[in-house]
């Protein structure tokens, strides 16, 4: 199976290139990232001509995750237990969809989950400190699904490390790299979760975002902030990885490049 991970930066926009990557990789699954729609709004009869069914979470033109398969959806689930809201009525957000991908009469599988974590704005804001809860629910809710073949995947907002940021003296008063962050991102790895891609994509300078300032992509001044974090048993099966660099190229681009994972047969 081919799992992959995308932060689309509006699936309405990106529908031309989101099908293209599909075919051109061969994707069996694809976790989309900033639908930025609503789920009637999102342009899917091209996606299901090309044999794939979709699970999606927006609510509005902000968020929205999805979970593309061509190998089935079943046991969607819309957000996880004690995922916290943001606002003045505390709703949930549209920033995590899953789904068991791949099941033969309801068992076996991939659990994956599509992951749009809050970005956290600045160090002290009140979306940081929702940043870190929502990290906090997500780790307990994931501890239920760690003994299951489980893909936490998306974006994740964090660079956990220093080789993961061009310059981080640029980032020392920023989000995405402060200690409680990494801590937060660390503590799903010491619960026995791994992040598959980085033994086939090590760093330094391997990243996945760039952003749209200043030719960022062209001068490699980039962010490696999207991860495939695999399970034990997940981890196992994992036979390759790579990030597809060159799709963050060209006119229409979105601002994050796709992470792309090989899984052995269960």
């Amino acid at each position: 199976m081919r799992i992959a991970t995308w932060n689309v930066n509006s699936l309405r926009s990106r529908i031309t290139r989101v099908e293209a990557f599909l075919e051109r990789h061969d994707v069996d699954v694809l976790a989309v990232q900033e639908t930025k729609a609503k789920i009637d709004q999102l342009p899917l009869m091209g996606l299901q001509s090309m044999g794939y069914d979709v699970a999606a979470a927006g609510i509005s033109q902000w968020n929205g995750v999805a979970i593309i398969s061509r190998v089935g959806l079943d046991d969607v689930r819309v957000g996880f237990p004690g995922m916290p809201g943001w606002g003045d009525a505390q709703e949930q957000e549209a920033r995590a969809v899953g789904a068991l991908c791949g099941a033969k009469d309801g068992r076996g599988g991939v659990r994956i989950w599509s992951l749009y974590v809050p970005n956290g704005r600045k160090p002290g804001d009140p979306h940081y400190v929702y940043k870190l809860d929502w990290l906090a629910r997500l780790r307990e809710a994931a501890q239920a699904w760690r003994d299951e073949d489980t893909a936490l995947v998306g974006d994740w907002n964090v660079a956990p490390f220093d080789e993961d940021v061009f310059d981080m003296a640029q980032f020392k008063n920023s989000t995405h790299v402060t200690p409680a962050e990494r801590a937060a991102f660390h503590a799903f790895v010491e619960d026995g979760y791994a992040d598959v891609v980085r033994p086939f994509a090590p760093g330094p300078e391997v990243y996945t975002y760039w952003d749209y300032f200043r030719n960022r992509y062209e001068r490699n001044r980039g962010l490696r902030i999207d991860f495939v974090l695999g399970s034990p048993s997940l981890a196992q099966r994992v036979t390759g990885a790579f990030i597809d660099r060159e799709e963050r190229a060209g006119t229409g681009a979105s601002d994050h490049a796709p992470v792309v994972v090989d899984l052995a047969d269960g």
